[in-house]
């Protein structure tokens, strides 16, 4: 499956450097010129790798990197001109996975991209695998096996639900657009129809929550999405 890339670099040259060279490598790439654009794509795409110069208008890097570490996992490379030990400390320190500075050459900038990916994508598997049946509250859920019980009696969900609720478990605290929830779900082009979305989430509320009308697990983040707390 192709990697999506999302780069965040305000320098043209170097954006178009970037972004030709690694789609030229098979990645679909998307690119932002600040900080505010670069964590409005993460709400509405869902990425394996953000690529984020430290130097950019509205929200610089770090900040940038903070905010997105808050809601999820995903692997960060900082780039930046600013190549002292301080800078990589403190980047490294809120969380990045690699720091580049520039200038660089793009058959290193590859490999690092590459590892950083790889390096991502076998601990995601590992950590899947190791958690083969979750354990919530009163739900046990076996996202291998696609069975729930809840207080020890079985839950049937449909396959859609069953996904929504392994996409909701595997992720959990991370928020999650009604976009992003479809594009994952149904691998289809999201046109703004929420109902569908708003279906499915409160037949799966129905199902795992006490009182669906006051959910414990799946919050409603109004005018965003969806994220899963317990």
């Amino acid at each position: 499956m192709q990697k999506h890339i999302l780069l965040v670099e305000d320098d043209e040259a170097i954006r178009e450097m970037v972004d030709n060279y690694l789609t030229m490598e098979g990645f679909q790439v998307t690119t932002a010129t600040n900080g505010e654009e670069a964590l409005q794509n993460c709400l509405q795409n869902i990425f394996d790798l953000v690529i984020l110069d430290i130097m950019i208008p509205k929200l610089n890097g770090l900040e940038v990197l903070k905010i997105i570490r808050e809601q999820a996992a995903l692997p960060i490379i900082i780039m930046s001109a600013k190549d002292s030990d301080v800078d990589k400390a403190l980047g490294l320190g809120l969380g990045a996975d690699d720091y580049i500075a520039k200038p660089f050459s793009m058959l290193e900038f590859s490999a690092r991209v590459k590892a950083v990916i790889r390096r991502a994508t076998k601990y995601s598997s590992q950590a899947e695998q190791k958690q083969e049946v979750l354990e919530i509250d009163n739900l046990k859920i076996d996202i291998v096996n696609f069975s729930i019980t809840k207080s020890g009696q079985d839950i049937k969900l449909t396959s859609k639900e069953f996904s929504i609720l392994k996409l909701f478990v595997t992720n959990r605290h991370r928020v999650f657009t009604k976009e992003q929830i479809y594009q994952t779900i149904w691998k289809d082009a999201y046109y703004g129809d929420e109902n569908i979305i708003n279906v499915h989430i409160r037949r799966l509320r129905e199902k795992i929550e006490d009182d669906p009308s006051h959910p414990h697990y799946i919050k409603t983040l109004w005018g965003i999405g969806y994220k899963f707390e317990g």
